[in-house]
């Protein structure tokens, strides 16, 4: 195969959902250190795009936070991500197959970010409102189809499930 034809990862996202960051202000601030020391880099706010009355979100109002990783950084989160993480994520089967979009990118989500080893637990508890939150991982790549794509990234070591 052409070196250049073979699929590859583009980047790493990563998200985390604040829908207590409209009431509480620290809580964008802490979950942003945390962002920032998983990922190695800053992350930026997202906000609102529409208002919604039954959540009390105004458009503008910050609700999450994302990171995009590429390169050298994101190289090295994925390598500790399927060797350190995913391991020490309780009762962990491996990896659902089926959760490609229709182009092959991959997105999984965890439920608790101290399964992070550069996460300390009890600052998270000390931290009075601190809280254990969820994470989303998307990996974009140029796969083109989820075989492909799955394809690619056991071979890259990611722990999928024996059985689908």
């Amino acid at each position: 195969m052409n070196n250049m034809a073979k699929p590859k990862i583009t980047k790493v996202v990563l998200n985390i959902g604040l829908k207590e960051a409209v009431t509480d202000k620290g809580v964008l601030a802490r979950a942003s250190e945390q962002l920032a020391t998983i990922a190695g880099q800053k992350p930026k706010v997202t906000r609102a795009k529409t208002s919604i009355a039954n959540f009390k979100v105004r458009e503008g109002d910050p609700v999450g936070l994302t990171v995009t990783l590429r390169g050298k950084r994101m190289d090295g989160f994925l390598r500790k991500l399927f060797t350190i993480v995913l391991p020490r994520v309780r009762d962990f089967q491996g990896l659902s197959t089926t959760a490609f979009d229709k182009t092959g990118n991959y997105t999984l989500g965890l439920s608790e970010q101290i399964v992070f080893p550069e996460i300390d637990f009890s600052k998270i508890e000390m931290s009075g409102s601190g809280k254990i939150r969820g994470l989303e991982i998307t990996i974009v790549n140029t796969a083109g189809s989820p075989e492909a794509s799955r394809e690619m990234l056991t071979e890259m070591g990611m722990p999928f499930r024996k059985n689908g």
